[in-house]
């Protein structure tokens, strides 16, 4: 729900922006691309950091247990690429709403 506030939030912030690149001819994806890219980059950065941060603790906490499992790199890889999934479709509702809006519509307003 953060990410969805946060992202909508910021569309609005740079309705402005969107309608002038659009009127300057710059494609849906381009302007998804944009929009999209903040967020993502601190979805990976936070990934990045929380990764290790969260292995060390939870191979200690399971050498405690009998019968033990490893955790390899994929489980991580796994909930790092789904974690990116989640908030490119978060984000892209809204950037996709933003980049197909009519530009006169929303410079009209200023």
């Amino acid at each position: 729900m953060g990410l969805l506030g946060l992202s909508a939030y910021s569309t609005v912030q740079r309705t402005k922006e969107v309608a002038v690149r659009k009127a300057m001819g710059a494609s849906v994806a381009g302007i998804v691309r944009l929009l999209s890219w903040d967020f993502l980059r601190l979805v990976i950065i936070s990934f990045v950091i929380a990764a290790p941060l969260t292995w060390w603790p939870m191979q200690r906490w399971l050498t405690d247990f009998a019968y033990r499992i490893r955790i390899s790199w994929v489980d991580f890889a796994a909930a790092g690429l789904l974690a990116v999934m989640i908030a490119l479709l978060t984000i892209g509702g809204n950037a996709i709403n933003a980049a197909i809006a009519n530009p006169v519509r929303s410079l009209k307003a200023e």
